[in-house]
């Protein structure tokens, strides 16, 4: 079983690649955001505290979060997990540890999507010109002033998990601007000398 994060900014391609170790590996994608929506109608007893607090319109706990995390993990569902959207603190890294440590597993890579933030942009305002032009909705942050301050955002509160896991020897880079393909097959490289 493999245990990985996947970092990036927004629009590096996560997702996909996300997509594509579920797809070729039979990982799981464990997203918070779909995790707190998915607990929040489940009618367990996580989910009803769930529901109350974003019905408080307050953010969850990590508490509450690692709660989750703790019941996907004991499913045994899949072959590995992918960490998305989480951890985003230190504290939460070091509850994670401690989570996988108490189940009798590990996190065996932490891969960043590196980019050329400059180029991210263009691509971002580039898919948004393409899909005005075919009539497609278009997002509302994706226009180069908002999603430049989501990108100084994300750096802010991911620079200390960057050196957090580069300490602990567990960070890989990847060119998140290659081709999707070669992205894949660098990402299933580490993946194959982890196991």
């Amino acid at each position: 079983m493999t245990n990985i994060i996947l970092l990036g900014p927004p629009g590096a391609g996560k997702g996909t690649q996300a997509g594509k170790l579920v797809a070729d590996r039979g990982m799981v994608q464990l997203s918070t955001g779909d995790m707190l929506r998915e607990a929040k109608t489940s009618g367990t007893e996580m989910g009803n505290k769930v529901a109350e607090v974003m019905d408080r319109g307050e953010l969850v706990t990590d508490d509450i979060v690692i709660g989750l995390i703790e019941e996907k993990l004991s499913s045994d569902e899949g072959n590995g997990f992918i960490f998305d959207g989480f951890p985003r603190t230190l504290g939460q890294a070091d509850a994670l540890n401690a989570l996988l440590a108490r189940m009798g597993q590990k996190l065996d890579a932490v891969i960043e999507l590196v980019v050329d933030d400059a180029v991210l942009v263009n691509r971002i305002v580039g898919r948004a010109e393409e899909a005005r032009a075919a009539g497609q909705p278009v997002r509302k942050d994706d226009n180069a002033e908002v999603f430049g301050d989501r990108l100084r955002e994300y750096y802010k509160k991911t620079s200390p998990l960057i050196g957090y896991y580069y300490h602990a020897g567990d960070l890989f880079r990847v060119d998140g601007l290659a081709e999707i393909g070669t992205v894949s097959a660098q990402i299933a490289a580490i993946l194959d000398q982890q196991e």
